[in-house]
């Protein structure tokens, strides 16, 4: 019923920048708050940031000042934008949202397929 679907992920030398984007579609009522996971291997998922329906933004402190979330509630779109990128910013990245759909009372978790980032040092 509800698809995230990501693009923009790859490889980039450290220093780089990359743009990740996630796109939700379905039978939407509302999404509010978006938010961008990431997976590196051996290493549990952890936040990298999130945004509220209203803007607010949260960061992890070891992106705070490279990693840009925002959003266009028009097309029901999240994007990370990642400066400065690091080795250690290598990791599989994952959309999420918690959305509103028809015929549910609340918000569900969706998530996202997975971009893979990988960064050279």
């Amino acid at each position: 019923q509800v698809q995230l679907v990501e693009s923009g992920g790859g490889l980039v030398q450290a220093g780089g920048s990359l743009r990740l984007s996630c796109a939700a579609s379905g039978s939407i009522l509302s999404i509010n708050a978006m938010g961008w996971y990431r997976q590196a291997p051996g290493k549990q998922r952890e936040l990298v940031a999130a945004i509220t329906s209203g803007g607010s933004t949260d960061y992890a402190d070891s992106v705070k000042g490279r990693f840009t979330i925002s959003r266009d509630n028009t097309k029901n779109t999240v994007y990370l934008q990642m400066n400065s990128l690091k080795p250690e910013d290598t990791a599989v990245y994952y959309c999420n949202a918690k959305i509103l759909i028809w015929g549910r009372l609340g918000p569900g978790d969706y998530w996202g397929q997975g971009t893979q980032v990988t960064v050279s040092s």
